[in-house]
């Protein structure tokens, strides 16, 4: 007979049925007569209950039924007397896949703290909490790509080993085959790499957006979905050495389009996890984050604010809050100040734009002025910065111009410079941290908590 998950069970009403469900035990009691074992399989938040009856079954075969235990139950499904719960399982044979020691087995107890739970990476999936995490995580990749493919973007495979630098941080891991110990040598004592395994230095990508562009060039639509890598040894609840990046590239977008498409994509999302992922949303809710539900559908009912950089200063700077870091024209925003534009002055998400180009990438569209360039951020309650983008300088002049002003090698980015010159085209794209949207999305407050298995400095265990 064909196992059903306990999701569909559930959702399906029928009863009087013969069935088998496999799971793991969350919990086991009962009498000298019955006894109620409460089974997970991972497909949803609830337990099916299975009621043994020990005459037909003997207490002696469940005796390794204990919690963490994986089970096969055969039986019938039918309605349940209890409150609570809609239908239960009368056992009528139990098969042990695997015991789980009740004096050794690590999720025995309940109410393990968040930082217990990461030493335990491989067992946490099954607790509650990071089952709600981890289906709302497939939720919003399986949204990410019916979005885009909705609206008729193409989704493009960058590459996760490069040899360019996107965002010019330097903070990256080297993808050598050199021995580390005693690498060859150039004559002025450098590391030679004309004898690694690809002729040139190369990096872990931090970002698929140069290669990205290139698609939009020739797409006209494209996006980008997948793991990116930065070696910055930021120990933070914000920061992780891998994470994922989702990078739509538009030809002919201007700054406009972009913040639009930006703004709708974002609501998209949202609404798509309230609409699909409501019990595990509402667990969260519950157990994590009591505003979580209410901050979403926030969101949702309000436009964005379009507030440029010079004006928002002003605003800050007329706060009479006391930060921690002063702000100042030409200052990069902290997370105080972003959270005090969304939170307390407009009190909906803002989107940030026309910066200094001191501080943002080369690639940034200048304006008119000398001073910014054409970009964007999306600040959100509780996150800030959630969205980073902008319009992408489209002149060959002015493109190499910036790259040499900043000291960076023209060799390194030849190819990208090159788009522009045959058949340039305005174009705009955004990055969004997949992990970033899933703190807003499930209330978690710590980044390590939203993706399986967290790669920070010193933690790379499983």
């Amino acid at each position: 007979m064909k196992t059903q998950r306990i999701a569909e069970i559930l959702k399906s009403g029928a009863v009087n049925t013969d069935i088998v469900v496999k799971g793991w035990v969350r919990t086991k009691r009962g009498n000298k007569n019955v006894a109620f074992i409460a089974l997970n399989d991972g497909s949803c938040m609830a337990n099916i209950q299975i009621v043994v009856d020990l005459a037909v079954i003997p207490e002696e075969q469940l005796k390794a039924v204990t919690t963490g235990a994986c089970l096969r139950v055969d039986g019938k499904l039918v309605e349940s007397p209890a409150s609570g719960q809609g239908v239960e399982v009368q056992a009528e044979k139990i098969e042990i896949y695997g015991t789980a020691d009740p004096e050794t087995y690590p999720l025995q107890k309940k109410g393990h703290s968040l930082e217990f739970l990461r030493d335990i990476a491989y067992l946490r999936p099954r607790t509650n909490t990071f089952g709600a995490v981890l289906r709302i995580r497939h939720a919003m990749a399986y949204a990410i790509h019916k979005y885009f493919n909705d609206r008729g973007f193409y989704y493009l495979h960058t590459p996760l080993i490069t040899g360019s630098d996107c965002e010019g941080a330097g903070a990256m891991f080297n993808v050598t085959t050199l021995d580390i110990s005693n690498p060859p040598r150039t004559e002025e004592g450098k590391v030679d790499y004309s004898q690694d395994f690809f002729g040139k230095p190369c990096n872990l990508t931090v970002s698929g957006q140069l290669e990205g562009e290139l698609g939009a060039l020739s797409l006209g639509q494209i996006y980008t979905f997948g793991p990116t890598f930065r070696a910055e040894h930021s120990n933070t609840p914000r920061h992780l050495a891998e994470f994922w990046m989702i990078e739509p590239e538009m030809a002919f977008y201007e700054l406009e389009d972009n913040m639009e498409l930006a703004e709708d994509f974002l609501k998209y999302l949202i609404q798509y996890a309230l609409d699909n992922c409501r019990e595990d949303l509402e667990f969260m809710n519950k157990m994590w984050d009591k505003e979580l539900i209410e901050r979403l559908e926030f969101v949702l009912k309000n436009d964005f604010v379009r507030l440029d950089y010079t004006e928002g200063i002003e605003i800050l700077k007329a706060s009479g809050r006391k930060f921690e870091f002063p702000c100042e024209w030409g200052c990069d925003l902290q997370s105080e100040h972003e959270r005090y534009l969304v939170e307390e002055h407009f009190k909906r998400p803002v989107i940030l734009i026309n910066y200094p180009k001191e501080i943002k990438a080369f690639y940034m569209k200048q304006n008119e002025d000398g001073k910014t360039v054409r970009a964007m951020d999306v600040l959100f309650p509780k996150i800030g910065e959630i969205i980073g983008g902008s319009e992408r300088e489209a002149d060959y002049g002015k493109l190499t111009a910036r790259v040499n002003e900043l000291g960076m090698n023209e060799q390194d980015v030849w190819w990208y410079l090159d788009t522009r010159r045959w058949g340039s085209a305005p174009h705009s794209g955004f990055g969004l941290g997949f992990e970033r949207l899933l703190l807003f999305v499930t209330g978690m407050a710590n980044i390590r908590d939203v993706i399986p298995f967290p790669r920070t400095p010193n933690n790379a265990e499983f």
